[in-house]
């Protein structure tokens, strides 16, 4: 179907003012706040009518513009962004914004944008063009994410905010933040940078804004900033361009190119570095890059909150929750259930240090939210006494949801299931958070095997936003529901699969490692020389960093599992075996060396592989992992490989999900015979 804009109007009302007429211009495309205002074409041009009936009143004394109800405007219309081929095609976008939007900044009155909702991208770059900004203290989202998607800025973004704030503040909210997994700002946050003029509370928003352009005009209101200082700029630009470097090791434009853009501003008017970065947007939206990244938004903006596979029968209502398990995993989760459902906690071990540690780690992230002001010191109180450490399964009594995070053992994790299923309700559901194991034989010898399922974490729980949720042969409608439900409730993505050894993320990102250790069996090459090759494509880890984080030992055992389980492909590594033997923490030691005693531990082969044999074999492997995942049905569709690989593996955004990757860059026909991607 071609693409439709949904137009965004800029509709003109005259206020009567004690300042005289005051002009306010309401962005609004006719639909709920669940569809944003965004600018495409359409859009851009009733933003010029809407000037044009601002200059044809006579006696306007200022401009406000604001946005529809909860929501400001969140920038340009990507939908659209597949049918641009051409450079000529995409600085003509980047000119149109800047002509429509400067239009604002060449009035001749004072101009106030009330930012009084969800501000993204060209919503934020056209409230720049106004010479005064109000936010209101409730808006939950403001970001230039341009270069999480491939893209800059290419309306104005990189030439107004330096100019407005300083180069280092727009460093971190051009650069940094979008490459720190997309951080958005809050309205305080914008506020103390200098985006937003002045913060003020939502319900009065509308008129407080109105009399603070009204106190302008009639000059009761006067507002000083500071000039922006230069003078450090290019030792910014080599620590800025140093950090780029080692987070996307030159394999993403577009963070480079902002930050040469940043740097243009220092000395170029307004309309050179407006075409400048029509340029720019000329180059980036019709690269490969920008295509993965607008893919890759539209799976966590859209599809990843519409999961699909979720049952009609309705979830339990979670009253209490119980925590077989009180070590890091455990203390994490039950950290977790605490903030979101703020209901009774109680956590289990063998031991009561081990108890005491996990409740003590609970109360320190309580005392971490009164500290950032999250809750006040009595709500803290208060939470710090809905947790309960236990030894006896009888304190599991009233759970209607218990999940276990005990060591990767099914023999353990069918016996401490069997142990609590004498202790509480028939209709209580058991959750496993195992990485690799299979739910359907954990589930298999108790009474009731369809109240269990798969509910696996990634660590750190609280920052990872996938959740695999893995139905067992028998897990049952309602059980599904309600892990589903319970996964929007704490604000996780949640996507269901089959009962399959390691499941997804766990089974792609070992089939990688699996791959690199026979490289390195089979090489001279150096560990870093192999890391470095890997990282070169722009992941955020490498290999053997990887390794560390998930710990040798662990990933030695689900390595194993799908050895069992696939054969051969799952290649496990003399060296790596003997590393765990070693009870090393990974490769490299403590100085980020390679460890002696791990290579001379490591038998090594005699050859010498160049990084594009190195690239090759991994990404080859990882093609028919994929390809094996759909033809088995571990997921129903291309788009949750790509969504989990995002979501609990890092996946760049510009890279645009393994399987959109693998598309583009030949490796799906050339192994599978065919695209992975589904269109």
């Amino acid at each position: 179907m071609a693409y439709q804009e949904l137009v965004t109007e800029f509709r003109v009302t005259f206020n009567d003012s004690r300042a005289g007429t005051i002009a306010i211009i309401t962005m609004d495309n006719g639909e709920p706040y669940t569809k944003p205002n965004t600018f495409g074409t359409g859009g851009l041009e009733s933003l010029s009518k809407a000037v044009d009936a601002v200059e044809a009143e006579k006696g306007v004394k200022g401009v406000m513009l604001v946005g529809k109800p909860f929501i400001f405007a969140v920038g340009a219309d990507l939908d659209g962004t597949e049918e641009i081929t051409t450079f000529d095609e995409g600085y003509q976008i980047g000119k149109n914004g800047h002509d429509a939007m400067k239009r604002l900044m060449d009035l001749k009155v004072p101009t106030l944008a009330a930012i009084n909702g969800a501000v993204m991208g060209g919503g934020l770059e056209i409230s720049l063009y106004c010479d005064y900004r109000t936010i209101s203290d409730a808006v939950p989202v403001i970001a230039l994410p341009e270069c999480f998607l491939g893209l800059v800025p290419g309306w104005g973004g990189t030439q107004l905010l330096p100019k407005l704030i300083g180069p280092e503040k727009a460093i971190q909210v051009i650069i940094n933040n979008p490459l720190n997994r997309n951080k958005m700002l809050k309205a305080k946050e914008a506020k103390e940078l200098g985006i937003a003029d002045w913060i003020l509370p939502n319900g009065q928003f509308y008129d407080m804004s109105f009399e603070k352009l009204v106190d302008i005009v009639d000059g009761k209101e006067k507002l000083k900033r500071e000039k922006v200082d230069w003078s450090n700029f290019d030792a910014l630009y080599d620590a800025t361009k140093a950090s780029i470097d080692a987070q996307v090791h030159g394999a993403a434009i577009a963070p480079y190119r902002a930050l040469d853009l940043i740097k243009g501003a220092k000395d170029w008017d307004f309309d050179k570095g407006f075409d400048e970065e029509s340029k720019a947007l000329g180059d980036l939206i019709i690269s490969d890059q920008c295509r993965a990244g607008v893919y890759s938004f539209d799976l966590v903006q859209r599809r990843a909150k519409k999961p699909v596979g979720v049952p009609e029968a309705p979830p339990a209502r979670i009253k209490k929750i119980g925590v077989i398990g009180a070590g890091l995993m455990g203390a994490q989760i039950a950290s977790l259930f605490l903030q979101r459902y703020e209901c009774p906690i109680v956590m289990k071990d063998i031991k009561q240090e081990f108890v005491d540690k996990g409740v003590s780690y609970v109360h320190d992230q309580i005392d971490k939210w009164v500290s950032k002001g999250r809750m006040n010191e009595g709500k803290g109180i208060w939470m710090k006494s809905l947790v309960q450490g236990s030894l006896d399964y009888k304190d599991f009594a009233d759970c209607n949801y218990v999940i276990e995070a005990v060591l990767e053992e099914m023999p353990l994790k069918k016996k401490v299931f069997a142990e609590v299923e004498g202790f509480i309700p028939e209709d209580t559901i058991l959750a496993t958070n195992t990485s690799s194991l299979s739910i359907t034989e954990m589930a298999s010898d108790l009474k009731k095997p369809e109240r269990v399922v798969g509910f696996h974490f990634f660590n750190p729980v609280a920052v990872m936003p996938l959740l695999e949720i893995v139905k067992g042969k028998k897990t049952d409608d309602v059980t599904i529901a309600t892990a589903f439900a319970m996964g929007k409730k704490i604000k996780k993505t949640s996507i269901l699969m089959k009962d399959s050894p390691a499941f997804l993320v766990n089974r792609l990102l070992t089939r990688w490692m699996a791959e690199i250790m026979k490289l390195v069996d089979e090489s001279k090459n150096d560990f870093k020389e192999i890391d470095d090759f890997c990282v070169s494509l722009g992941f955020p880890m490498t290999p053997f960093s990887l390794l560390a984080l998930v710990g040798p030992a662990v990933a030695l055992h689900v390595a194993e599992t799908l050895k069992g389980a696939f054969g051969d492909r799952f290649y496990i590594s003399e060296g790596f075996k003997k590393m765990v033997e070693l009870k090393k923490p990974g490769v490299y030691d403590w100085e980020g060396n390679v460890d002696p005693e791990v290579a001379s531990g490591w038998p090594r082969g005699d050859k010498e592989f160049t990084k594009d044999e190195v690239i090759d074999r991994f990404l080859t492997a990882l093609a028919e992992e994929c390809r094996m995942i759909l033809d088995e049905g571990v997921v129903s569709d291309a788009k949750d490989i790509d969504t989990c690989m995002i979501m609990g593996a890092g996946w760049p955004f510009f890279m645009g999900g393994i399987t959109k990757y693998l598309d583009q860059k030949g490796y799906s026909k050339k192994v599978t015979k065919k695209l992975l991607a589904s269109k």
